[in-house]
């Protein structure tokens, strides 16, 4: 049973900073993908930051520059670190896993439950 737990979110002044934390069990996380997504009011779910187990990333290219995906495995913990924050980053923050590490925003098959990010 996957389970992933987001925390971190929370209201902050254009400019300012957040990191996410998502602590995942049920799979064997090491061997994994890890995603971050964001719904933003009247938008679709999309992706914004992906890291796999050899720790290569990537990013949407509205948060280059600005946001870092990372992660723990000793701790089972993928992190977003979000600075210069702007309130079009205000939206709810989905960790994401991809067991199989297909390669694509389309194939994250589990996700948390999500966490409020606002930006004012």
């Amino acid at each position: 049973h996957v389970q992933l737990v987001e925390s971190g979110g929370g209201l902050v002044q254009h400019g300012g900073s957040l990191r996410l934390s998502c602590a995942a069990s049920g799979y064997t996380y090491s061997s994994c993908c890890m995603g971050w997504f964001r719904q933003s009011p009247g938008k679709e779910r999309g992706g914004v930051a992906a890291i796999d187990s050899d720790g290569t990333t990537a990013y949407v290219d509205s948060v280059k520059g600005r946001f870092t995906i990372s992660q723990d495995n000793a701790k089972n913990t993928v992190y977003l670190q979000m600075n210069s924050l702007k309130p079009e980053d205000s939206g709810i923050y989905y960790c994401a896993a991809d067991p199989q590490c297909i390669g694509t925003w389309s194939g994250f098959d589990y996700w948390g439950q999500g966490t409020q990010v606002t930006v004012s």
